[in-house]
């Protein structure tokens, strides 16, 4: 089967472009539990998930490119970026969180479009991991779960749960920034001792 070499970036691009529209739904809502927090929860969880659709189909057609090297991680940070952002506005995840979990995104974001001329800074293992635990702490997050049972010990368990995903992710957060920051700095001093 024949597959358009530029699919994998196409729905790179429709996931930054579902960023601004889940974020409209988020705050809209307002916190209310409502139908328009159910289609913003959804909308991010069909749009996050399509991260693994179009790496797969680029490595299975052996499509991949500098493009979507490039694409894929600005798009999972648009979109988790909003979320954290958007839950921190609604009142419901500390702006300190959002703040590191930004800092860290922006700074690699932007050294790698400082270093794009010279080499494509692709996602490692590590950054990988973390794009995971985001997205399930943001999922477990942007559910209204609240509204599904009136238990305490139902929602006091989500709190838990939520809670524990999200500081996995924060920590996975810091830990691969730091860890792109090393890897970065030694090929550094590789190329400079081989001149």
């Amino acid at each position: 089967m024949a597959v358009h070499p530029q699919l994998p970036n196409a729905i790179t691009v429709a996931r930054i472009l579902c960023a601004p529209v889940f974020l409209v739904l988020l705050l809209v809502d307002a916190g209310s539990g409502g139908a328009l927090r159910w289609a913003a929860a959804i909308l991010f969880i069909v749009a996050i998930a399509t991260d693994g659709v179009d790496g797969y189909i680029a490595r299975r057609y052996d499509i991949v490119s500098d493009l979507g090297k490039l694409l894929d991680p600005i798009a999972d940070k648009a979109l988790t970026g909003v979320a954290f952002v958007g839950l921190s506005l609604l009142g419901e995840l500390p702006w300190w969180v959002t703040i590191v979990v930004l800092v860290r995104e922006i700074g690699i974001t932007v050294y790698r479009f400082i270093v794009v001329s010279d080499h494509v800074l692709a996602a490692a293992w590590m950054g990988k991991l973390k794009t995971v635990f985001q997205a399930i702490a943001l999922s477990i997050a942007l559910i209204p779960f609240a509204g599904l049972s009136d238990a305490a010990v139902w929602r006091d368990t989500v709190w838990w749960v939520s809670v524990i995903t999200m500081t996995i992710a924060v920590v996975l957060t810091i830990a691969s920034g730091l860890d792109y920051i090393v890897t970065e700095a030694r090929a550094a001093r590789r190329t400079r001792g081989a001149r």
